[in-house]
């Protein structure tokens, strides 16, 4: 490796994962260089979450950025830890930070049955990383009263909407986004699936809100009308828009191969529904693409709370590690790319193929064993990654 890319390290038993790839799969393998941030709780607590900006702000500088799971707290996570406050999600402060999409894209083995048997080509969704829920202002109201937005322009103006008139306790939140990260979304989601000669869907719920997703729905309809038209028409792809209540149950009845752009909380839903349906959290990539070249790959699961407390019992756990393997792999093949260091690309591949190959020996987490048929008995995380080992090293 010429350039070094940012380990973000995370919580849990991912955190405990993390530390068993890098040493299992990839240092016998890669002189690795990395510039190194801690994401977990403790530490972003211990420095006000200034260690979650530091290290997105690595990622813009260094371009290539590989993210552990962490825990984005609330009330409980706060107790539990001892935290000073919730602080925000990590997740959504990088994504806001590098304002890119999220691609996520199921891993598929043909051993591995889908839970739809009709889903027979991955589905991938194309997730707006910024704004919206993710950097909303919430406010707990305790009395009656009138909730407005209010928007004050830089010449002095003010424009005022009422929201609700309260006749007793309750809650209300105001999101955002901007027209100039809107445009990027759907440029990259556009280039990306001409890129990968797939058609692109679209959908919101602009029939509902008419300014606020009629806003993306625009921007999408002009860019393909100005710009997009002809290009899909000679790449033999499609560009389609539909109400995302209807989207679910087009792609419910397809077969899938697709890409599905959506809005940052939508994405975040079905991509969790579109994964677990193709059969697990943990096997489905995850990379963020900012609309200046940076790159940051990720699990798009969580931290796996449930095993690690196991773990802390001093029981063996089978924790699927593979989200995880290809986040790092995913990472050095585009830290390869960059720097025109093909072995480092040919390194990734032959990380992914072993992971593949050890699959389709019978040799899986339990969560995969549920899938095959008939299902052969699951085995521990550790004997997973070993196996893995083993493929690895009569390929790289």
């Amino acid at each position: 490796m010429a350039v070094p890319l940012v380990e973000m390290d995370g919580d849990e038993m991912t955190r405990i994962l993390w530390k068993e790839i890098k040493e299992r799969l990839i240092l016998p393998f890669v002189d690795l260089k990395t510039e190194y941030y801690d994401l977990g709780l403790e530490n972003r607590d211990a420095t006000d979450d200034a260690v979650t900006r530091e290290a997105a702000a690595a990622v813009k500088r260094l371009k290539v950025g590989v993210k552990c799971a962490t825990i984005t707290p609330n009330f409980q996570r706060m107790e539990e830890y001892k935290l000073k406050k919730m602080w925000p999600s990590p997740n959504g402060t990088i994504r806001n930070a590098l304002d890119g999409t999220v691609f996520r894209t199921p891993i598929v083995c043909e051993e591995l049955k889908s839970y739809i048997p009709g889903w027979t080509k991955p589905i991938t969704v194309a997730r707006h990383g910024y704004g919206d829920l993710y950097r909303d202002a919430e406010m707990d109201i305790s009395e009656p009263g009138a909730a407005e937005i209010v928007f004050t322009a830089a010449d002095g103006s003010v424009k005022r909407e009422k929201v609700y008139d309260f006749e007793g306790p309750g809650v209300f939140q105001g999101c955002y986004n901007k027209d100039s990260s809107i445009e990027a979304f759907a440029r990259s989601c556009f280039e990306y699936a001409l890129a990968e000669k797939k058609d692109l869907w679209f959908s919101t719920k602009d029939t509902i809100m008419k300014l606020y997703d009629g806003r993306f729905k625009e921007t999408f309809r002009r860019l393909y009308e100005e710009e997009y038209a002809s290009r899909f028409e000679k790449a033999g792809i499609s560009y389609f828009y539909t109400l995302i209540d209807d989207a679910v149950a087009r792609i419910v009845r397809s077969s899938g191969g697709m890409v599905w752009a959506l809005k940052n909380y939508d994405g975040d839903v079905m991509s969790d529904m579109i994964s677990s349906a193709f059969g697990s959290l943990a096997m489905m990539t995850s990379v963020l693409v900012s609309a200046d070249g940076c790159f940051e790959y990720e699990a798009a699961h969580g931290t796996v709370t449930r095993h690690y407390y196991r773990r802390l019992k001093g029981e063996k756990t089978s924790t699927n590690p593979v989200a995880t393997i290809f986040a790092w792999s995913g990472a050095l093949r585009k830290r390869g790319e960059l720097d025109s260091t093909d072995a480092l690309v040919a390194f990734a591949d032959a990380i992914e193929k072993a992971v593949l190959d050890t699959i389709r020996s019978r040799v899986v987490t339990g969560d995969l064993a549920s899938m095959m048929s008939p299902s052969p008995k699951a085995v521990d995380s550790e004997t997973f990654l070993d196996a893995i080992r083993k493929k690895l090293e009569s390929v790289a």
